[in-house]
């Protein structure tokens, strides 16, 4: 099932309970955050609780069932680690460059969205989403989690590209 193999990818770069300053999630688990999340107890977080938030608050608002498979993986890790409306405003300018649309770049995954990105090919697609998320990291400023973040892509690109 590939909600499931999405979400071992994810689990498997997301780590257990973190409360670090410097991150701007701040109290994490399983790659939930607090600031996300404030009503929840994040430190007693279980994996079925995450789980249970990714697939309605992110695999299925942000439609990745109607993607191709490989699309899928990469738009639901890069919401889970950028944040969904900034995942949405990247495939939409990947589909408008990669697939020559006119799409609204509006920041929601809709019917025209996934229209269009039925239309486009994914391996030409994936590439420039992807870029859009590097060049993301590297306008970071002093990012101490840029080497693994790039190696997440990395292996992102190795699962999705088999």
């Amino acid at each position: 099932m590939l909600w499931q193999y999405a979400l071992d990818f994810v689990l498997k770069h997301e780590g257990e309970y973190v409360n670090d300053p410097h991150d701007p999630g701040g109290e994490t688990k399983f790659g939930i955050s607090k600031r996300a999340y404030p009503h929840l107890d994040i430190a007693s977080l279980t994996k079925e609780q995450a789980a249970e938030i990714y697939q309605q608050d992110y695999w299925a608002r942000l439609r990745c069932d109607e993607m191709p498979g490989s699309v899928a993986i990469a738009v639901f890790d890069t919401a889970v680690n950028c944040g969904k409306y900034r995942v949405a405003i990247w495939l939409q300018n990947a589909i408008n460059v990669v697939g020559r649309h006119n799409l609204l770049i509006d920041g929601i995954i809709g019917p025209k969205t996934s229209a269009a990105l039925k239309a486009c090919n994914p391996y030409k697609l994936l590439l420039f989403f992807l870029s859009l998320r590097l060049k993301h990291y590297a306008n970071i400023p002093e990012n101490k989690y840029l080497r693994g973040w790039i190696n997440r892509v990395v292996d992102l690109m190795r699962l999705v590209g088999e």
